[in-house]
């Protein structure tokens, strides 16, 4: 089965700015930003997107999360706010069938978002 384009920057065949990485998550800058501050974080492991995910999944979506606040802070958003963001499925606005969790910040962010 082909790899998916997390998993293939996970294992460095393609390129990415690294923020963060442990042994079940890696966060990376967007390459297309859609605010001032964009990272994505997403599992190592290749669960296609959230209404896929299983209760086996549920430690490893909690870790997701925990770190996605961990690397917006690095970032420098706690104090003035970001927004996290799962896409799932085409009107989601999903393009890669692969978990991730977009970290937006740095303006004010309007709502509704789309």
């Amino acid at each position: 089965m082909n790899k998916t384009l997390f998993e293939k920057i996970g294992s460095r065949e393609i390129p990415a700015t690294i923020l963060y990485e442990d042994d079940q998550v890696v966060a990376i800058r967007d390459l297309h930003p859609q605010a001032p501050t964009h990272a994505l974080i997403f599992p190592k492991k290749p669960v296609p997107r959230i209404a896929e995910a299983t209760a086996e999944d549920a430690a490893l979506l909690g870790h997701l999360l925990l770190k996605a606040a961990e690397v917006a802070d690095g970032l420098g958003l706690k104090r003035g706010g970001y927004r996290l963001v799962l896409n799932n499925g085409a009107d989601g606005g999903e393009t890669v069938p692969h978990l991730h969790c977009h970290i937006l910040g740095g303006r004010p962010l309007a709502w509704p978002p789309g």
